[in-house]
């Protein structure tokens, strides 16, 4: 019996840009699930700081940021002593970021999976 031969041509450029777009399109959707997460802990009166939040995606660093963008923000995070309505708190930001973690890697992960099946 005869070995079987096969051939195969890799494209890597077009590789690395699927991957490098499965990769945007992951951090985008972990960014979004943070700040859901967030939204769901900001503290609310009138729901001007959680209306502030915002994502954003840096394709060139392949970096993706959650803000809140009003002058108290930051001090609604860091403040620990103030009170806020059940189920809100300081930290806002903080947990969900560490406790998604996990979440978010396997969104990216996912997205990743998908742009090297070219889907």
């Amino acid at each position: 019996m005869s070995p079987q031969r096969s051939r195969l041509r890799l494209n890597g450029d077009a590789v690395l840009r699927g991957t490098r777009a499965g990769a945007l399109r992951g951090l985008l959707l972990g960014a979004e699930h943070v700040l859901a997460e967030s939204r769901k802990l900001v503290p609310i009166d009138e729901a001007t700081l959680e209306r502030s939040g915002t994502v954003s995606v840096d394709e060139q660093d392949l970096t993706a940021a959650v803000s809140y963008d009003t002058k108290y923000a930051v001090r609604q995070h860091e403040e620990l002593g103030y009170r806020h309505a059940p189920g809100r708190s300081a930290k806002y930001l903080e947990r969900p970021m560490t406790s998604e973690a996990t979440t978010v890697a396997a969104l990216i992960a996912a997205q990743l999976r998908r742009s090297l099946r070219g889907r």
